[in-house]
């Protein structure tokens, strides 16, 4: 039960039925993600990977914005443990925790929607780019401003060409360069733009609908099986999708699903 999960005050959990939303919850820095952020981020979605009752996860961000990146604070902790030890070792260790979150958010079961509006820079962008649907507000401001920091998109990088292509991950990273919601979408990152808080809210209920009346477990094996798309051999990632479609239809929700079509009516899983 996510009432029993203690975690960390810069995120906050609403849950409504099989929706839970995570709120990135530090408006004063614009939601720039610490440390303490990441593993809390890494904690609920380990604890809810085998929950089928959860079926779809909003990333949203308080104070107007989604994610400003990487928090500062943390680097200058980072600086002083990295003197103190003479050893680089603190900061491998920082920026592949984030890694390993982004890539659990990416990997997640459930289906992930992100609410984009205000700054949508660094590791906020990287977010952005392992979300199965991403809605932007027309006031977002996407980017990967690290090269002009002195640093590297290390950990993002991988996701941002998955989701744009090379030739434009290319572009981004090495110009540094600000961008609005009308690009992101032209480019990929983004799938939907609106333009104020009621059109928002109206898209975001009906994607939920949409999630809804898809059956839970048919839309879990869909991601993975989208996934799995990128890295095996075609003839055998075909043999082993006949299979699970053989299992599907011979299964619960294949059955109901087909019952509920011939009867003109919703399935036993769509929530209203």
């Amino acid at each position: 039960m996510l009432d029993d999960l203690k975690i960390d005050d810069s995120i906050q959990l609403e849950q409504q039925g099989s929706i839970l939303t995570i709120w990135l919850n530090r408006p004063e820095s614009r939601n720039a993600m610490s440390l303490n952020m990441v593993n809390a981020i890494q904690q609920v979605f380990t604890h809810i990977a085998e929950d089928t009752s959860i079926r779809a996860v909003i990333l949203r961000g308080k104070g107007g914005h989604f994610c400003a990146g990487g928090d500062i604070k943390d680097m200058a902790a980072l600086r002083v443990a990295a003197t103190h030890t003479g050893s680089l070792q603190p900061y491998v260790d920082f920026n592949r925790r984030f890694g390993a979150m982004i890539e659990q958010v990416d990997q997640a079961p459930q289906t992930v929607v992100v609410i984009l509006e205000g700054a949508v820079l660094g590791g906020g962008f990287g977010l952005a780019c392992v979300s199965d649907v991403a809605i932007s507000c027309d006031n977002a401001q996407f980017g990967l401003p690290e090269t002009g920091l002195g640093v590297l998109p290390a950990q993002i990088a991988p996701f941002v060409v998955k989701r744009i292509g090379l030739t434009q991950a290319r572009r981004l990273a090495l110009l540094g360069s600000r961008f609005n919601a009308e690009t992101a979408q032209k480019l990929g990152v983004i799938h939907d733009v609106v333009c104020n808080d009621t059109e928002l809210e109206q898209l975001l209920s009906e994607t939920i609908q949409q999630i809804k009346r898809a059956a839970p477990l048919a839309s879990r094996n869909t991601k993975a099986l989208l996934h799995r798309t990128l890295n095996e051999p075609l003839d055998s990632l075909l043999d082993a999708a006949a299979q699970e479609f053989a299992q599907a239809v011979a299964g619960i929700e294949g059955q109901e699903g087909t019952l509920a079509f011939i009867q003109k009516r919703l399935p036993n899983w769509a929530e209203e």
